[in-house]
């Protein structure tokens, strides 16, 4: 999963070795993003640098700390414009970075025969709680 935050871009997956801990891989080019994080984030582990990978740096957290920050965050969502908020909080370039990416998503409003390859369900997690 992607996300592209006021406080830096993340990756976050499950490797095998997260598994059996319940344990998930946060990853980031910018070994900044995920100082910023830690700042919020119980449980946030070390964080690793691995030269010659696509993410040079990356820790691991429960998935309940990850779920639980990141939901926090939503909650806490204030601005108008998040482009405006990551030039505000994140400086210019950033901003900038953040845009082109915005720019090249826009390509999935171009056809709207754009479907997924596998059916989108509902998971547990995000059913509504009776």
């Amino acid at each position: 999963m992607w996300l592209i935050t006021k406080i830096g871009f993340f990756s976050v997956v499950q490797k095998p070795q997260d598994v059996a801990g319940g344990m998930l891989t946060i990853r980031s080019r910018v070994r900044g993003d995920l100082e910023s994080l830690n700042k919020i984030m119980t449980g946030l582990g070390p964080i690793q640098e691995g030269k010659g990978t696509d993410y040079r740096y990356r820790a691991r957290a429960s998935k309940q700390d990850v779920a639980a920050t990141f939901s926090g965050m939503i909650a806490e969502l204030d601005y108008q414009n998040f482009k405006d908020e990551v030039k505000a909080t994140q400086g210019k370039p950033r901003a900038e970075i953040y845009g082109d990416v915005w720019q090249v998503l826009y390509g999935l409003t171009a056809d709207a025969n754009l479907k997924p390859k596998v059916a989108v369900t509902k998971s547990k997690a995000l059913a509504p709680r009776t």
